[in-house]
């Protein structure tokens, strides 16, 4: 698997480990079974003939099969609904299907078919010899095809040593459509969002971020050549409201020359006042009246700066690009708003679900009062752990409010980081996009498309 995906496949030391631990329970309970049954087997001779009674074999042999049927049902619906086993969870490995999610019934059970078809011959043998009374043969028959089945058993297991595909499939996998993942080693597929995990829930590309500079926010004002810097203040000394200066026109340094005709701007009112500046504030040059430009003053410069060449030699500041606040020009392509990322959901059943505003899970969901627009999210769960009206979900631009519903079984939430935190009944708790939530014995991923 590619490097970036955490993904490890099993080793084949590590599958066989945890297929013999998968058996053995269910190999243990016939082996005793159909031995206290042959045991009880008596036979009495009548008229010449050997009469042979099996029905100790016949009732413990039962009892074996259905035993053992039955463990093989529980360890195929578990495998196929999480991946898991008691020998996946002892050797740390999972079963999933092409995608990287839980495989299904129907894929663990082609995989059981092709693992354990000489296991399954044997005991076709083995009932045979019952039914038609070949006990004399019965070690010749069932023997021989009971260790060609575990060889052949034990072959299937390990026959990802042959895959040239970096051991990534055995037999049984390749004709099932699943693989098997080492989640000691590496990331678990099937509790992160299957095969490409987070990145399959990638937000859409949003338009570069582009740095503007501020015409106002940390402007300092222009000094003239040879004035000491101000001295700063400290923030106590600071007077919380500054009265604007009045307007340079109303006063008229002999300095500067007299401009005729040339309009004051108005005074502003002595109570206006303006936010606390940690800087001493100047006027920017582009507010300048525009009258005096139109009078023979050059634009860009105030009443009270000297403009170079007078008589005080003082030289002027150069404007900023950023000083004509009146002058902002659109880039071209940002007419439109930038593309919104939608929440999404994919359930380990592999479905995939866009949230609305308000949604509500569980194995039946039914709103509450005031939630009939509600969107109903209905996940299978014939093992009955979740409740009628599990979950439920409130989005909210950069996640989700999950809400467990006073669940019997709970809820928890995985983050991205590992973290797994059980849910409290009744109070939201937000999710961020790359979390897992847990609920019952099924699971979902939150990502962004």
């Amino acid at each position: 698997m590619a490097v970036n995906l955490q993904l490890v496949p099993a080793a084949a030391g590590k599958r066989l480990g945890a297929a013999v631990i998968d058996w053995l329970p269910g190999v243990a309970v016939l082996v005793v079974t159909f031995a206290i049954g042959f045991a009880g087997i008596s036979r009495t001779r009548s008229g010449g003939f050997i009469v042979y009674d099996t029905s100790s074999l016949v009732l413990f042999g039962g009892i074996g099969l259905g035993l053992t049927l039955a463990y093989l049902f529980v360890v195929l619906g578990l495998e196929a609904r999480t991946g898991k086993t008691p020998g996946n969870l002892l050797m740390g490995i999972r079963s999933a299907d092409q995608d990287g999610y839980a495989p299904g019934a129907g894929a663990v059970f082609l995989r059981g078919l092709i693992t354990g078809a000489g296991i399954l011959l044997a005991v076709l043998s083995a009932v045979l010899v019952v039914v038609f009374k070949w006990f004399d043969a019965a070690l010749f028959i069932v023997g021989p095809l009971l260790l060609a089945g575990s060889v052949w058993a034990v072959l299937v297991v390990v026959s990802n040593r042959w895959d040239k595909n970096g051991g990534l499939r055995g037999w049984n996998d390749t004709v099932a459509k699943t693989l098997v993942f080492d989640v000691k080693a590496g990331r678990d597929p099937i509790a992160t969002g299957g095969i490409q995990g987070p990145y399959s829930f990638a937000p859409l590309d949003l338009p570069p971020v582009q740095q503007v500079l501020s015409p106002v926010a940390g402007a300092s004002a222009p000094r003239a050549a040879g004035s000491p810097s101000p001295a700063p203040q400290a923030p106590s000394q600071q007077a919380p409201h500054a009265p604007v200066p009045q307007a340079p026109a109303a006063q008229t340094p002999a300095a500067y020359p007299q401009v005729p005709h040339a309009p004051a701007p108005p005074a502003p009112s002595p109570s206006a006042t303006m936010p606390s500046q940690t800087m001493p504030y100047t006027a920017p040059a582009s507010f300048a009246p525009p009258a005096a430009s139109a009078q023979g003053v050059p634009q860009g410069i105030l009443p009270g700066a000297v403009p170079a060449g007078s008589a005080a030699g003082h030289r002027v500041a150069p404007q900023h690009v950023d000083d004509d606040v009146e002058r902002t020009q659109v880039r071209p392509g940002t007419g439109g708003p930038a593309p919104v990322a939608v929440l999404r959901i994919r359930l380990d059943d592999g479905r995939d679900f866009q949230l609305d505003r308000s949604v509500l899970v569980g194995r039946n969901p039914v709103g509450q009062a005031g939630e009939q627009h509600a969107q109903l999210l209905a996940v299978d769960d014939p093992g009955r752990s979740i409740s009628k009206t599990h979950l439920h979900l409130l989005t909210d631009g950069a996640g989700i409010w999950v809400t467990d519903r006073q669940s019997t079984n709970g809820s928890a939430v995985t983050t991205p980081d590992g973290l797994r935190t059980p849910l409290v009944p009744g109070v939201p708790t937000f999710v961020t996009p790359g979390s897992t939530v847990h609920f019952g014995d099924r699971t979902f991923y939150l990502g962004q498309a």
